[in-house]
């Protein structure tokens, strides 16, 4: 029998406000693509789009693809293009391979969601800080549904804490005009700085706040730290010297963890893909989603949307992270939940870890912070 031969399609914003990440999550999937296509079981044929950030350009890209006939696409960044796109996804009934952290309260039996859900990271995050002592937070987010939700998430848990939000504001993705917002969060004083703002508009946050602690004579990390469920790598980089330490973020997966798996592919990701971006979360989410549809492929012998949802389901994969397989009741991943913080070097240092993977529960209906008792411990194990 000779190789099967699918086209799939891959959505990725490489130019635009979040381009750097949108940069990484296409490399993530070009080095999949070739480790597949190496292997021999099947080969795959990438069809790229550029939606350029905007979401007319994620409308006609998919309309493209799934009008050229394919029925599987790897893509979309933020939650606002992903939502813009379901519907034509469910229209024409392809498979699209989400491959990014979010906010979750979402499911589709048209989509594959191979970032972290809302249990897998902002969950985490807020017990962490909970357990040292950030009672009082400041929300700062691109105004879009990821940082609403999440910010959601953040003032339930703290509340219940006895805790609150002293302040929440949202500027338009790209926004670089901070000064007035920051120094709402210096006359604040609050424990901690949740970000949810991204691309552009948190690379020179995270300068700007940390020039005007300075200028007040506060040590930023250690006195008013910033907690973000979505800074990675790649985004250290861009941040620059002068501000690149002492973050906190929470993710499923860092390039400093320790194993010969990881290094394997850190090792290849930087072979391959020499001028960058880094490696990250989103890269290897991305490289999730394309073996995960292949050995699906592979394994079905159709590209028909629901035999392949079904096989997907039927297999775990041996990712950088750790081990992963899909849940079939929610298509969301199993994942292993870490809190790093980042160091002068623009990588991250592993503070605290599960112990295994965590099954998705992107409604929070078994680990919803409302009801969890906020004395008890963090699920992660605090790593020495």
């Amino acid at each position: 029998m000779g190789l099967s031969h699918h086209s799939i399609g891959i959505l990725f914003s490489t130019d635009g406000p979040y381009g750097l990440v949108g940069r990484a999550m296409l490399n993530g999937a070009r080095l999949a693509v070739e480790e597949v296509n190496a292997q021999g079981d099947i080969t795959l044929a990438p069809v790229i789009c550029d939606p350029q950030g905007a979401l007319a350009g994620y409308v006609a890209g998919a309309e493209q693809l799934l009008g050229a006939g394919i029925r599987h696409v790897v893509g979309c960044y933020t939650s606002s293009s992903r939502k813009e796109i379901i519907p034509i996804f469910e229209k024409r009934d392809g498979l699209l391979w989400y491959p990014s952290h979010y906010e979750g309260f979402e499911t589709s039996a048209n989509v594959i969601y191979t970032g972290a859900a809302p249990n897998q990271h902002i969950v985490p995050l807020v017990r962490y800080l909970l357990a040292r002592g950030g009672r009082t937070a400041f929300c700062i987010g691109s105004n879009y549904i990821w940082a609403w939700e999440n910010n959601r998430i953040l003032r339930e848990t703290l509340a219940i804490a006895g805790g609150q939000v002293t302040g929440e504001r949202y500027l338009a993705v790209g926004e670089t005009a901070l000064g007035q917002v920051i120094e709402a969060i210096l006359d604040a004083k609050p424990d901690f700085v949740f970000n949810t703002l991204i691309g552009t508009s948190a690379y020179r946050f995270f300068r700007d706040f940390r020039s005007a602690c300075r200028a007040r004579g506060i040590d930023q990390p250690r006195t008013l730290p910033v907690a973000s469920c979505s800074l990675a790598e790649p985004e250290l980089e861009a941040i620059g010297p002068e501000a690149v330490d002492g973050h906190l973020s929470s993710s499923v997966y860092f390039t400093s963890i320790d194993s010969p798996r990881n290094r394997a592919f850190t090792a290849a990701y930087a072979a391959r893909f020499p001028d960058g971006p880094t490696a990250s979360a989103d890269t290897e989410s991305s490289y999730i989603a394309v073996h995960l549809l292949a050995r699906a492929l592979a394994r079905a012998g159709t590209e028909d949307a629901a035999t392949v949802r079904r096989t997907a389901c039927m297999d775990a994969f041996d990712a950088p992270q750790g081990p992963v397989r899909l849940d079939e009741t929610t298509l969301h991943a199993c994942l292993t939940p870490r809190i790093g913080l980042s160091t002068a070097a623009a990588r991250f240092s592993i503070v605290a870890q599960a112990d295994e993977p965590v099954a998705p529960d992107p409604y929070l209906v078994r680990s919803d912070p409302r009801v969890v008792p906020v004395s008890r411990r963090p699920r992660l194990r605090v790593v020495p």
